[in-house]
C-alpha cells in the first residue's frame, strides 16, 4: 500500500515537495507507517532525526491518530513534529 504523507514544520525541510509517499503492508497501522518513515527518511533526508519522528504526531485528513489505529482507506496521512511557542 503506498502512503501520502504531507510534511509539516521541521519535516518540510527534508523535501520541496512537502510530501513523500511510502510504502507499508496491506492493513497497515499508524505504528507500521512511522517505520517505514524513518526508514524513508534515513536513507533520503540529510540530517534526519529518528528521534524527532518518534516525539511527532500522525494525522489523516480529520483525526490524530494513535499506533496501533489503522491507516485510513485513503492512505492520505500528515506527520506532525511538536511544536512550542510563546
Amino acid at each position: 500500500m503506498k502512503v501520502q504523507v504531507s510534511l509539516f514544520g521541521v519535516f518540510r525541510s527534508f523535501d520541496a515537495g512537502a510530501q513523500v509517499v511510502v510504502d507499508v503492508p496491506d492493513g497497515a497501522r499508524v505504528a507500521d507507517l512511522r517505520q517505514a518513515l524513518e526508514q524513508y527518511g534515513n536513507a533520503h533526508w540529510q540530517g534526519f532525526s529518528p528521534a524527532l519522528l518518534r516525539r511527532s504526531a500522525f494525522a489523516s485528513e480529520t483525526t490524530v491518530l494513535r499506533e496501533a489505529d489503522p491507516l485510513p482507506a485513503d492512505a492520505r496521512m500528515a506527520v506532525l513534529p511538536p511544536v512550542s511557542g510563546g
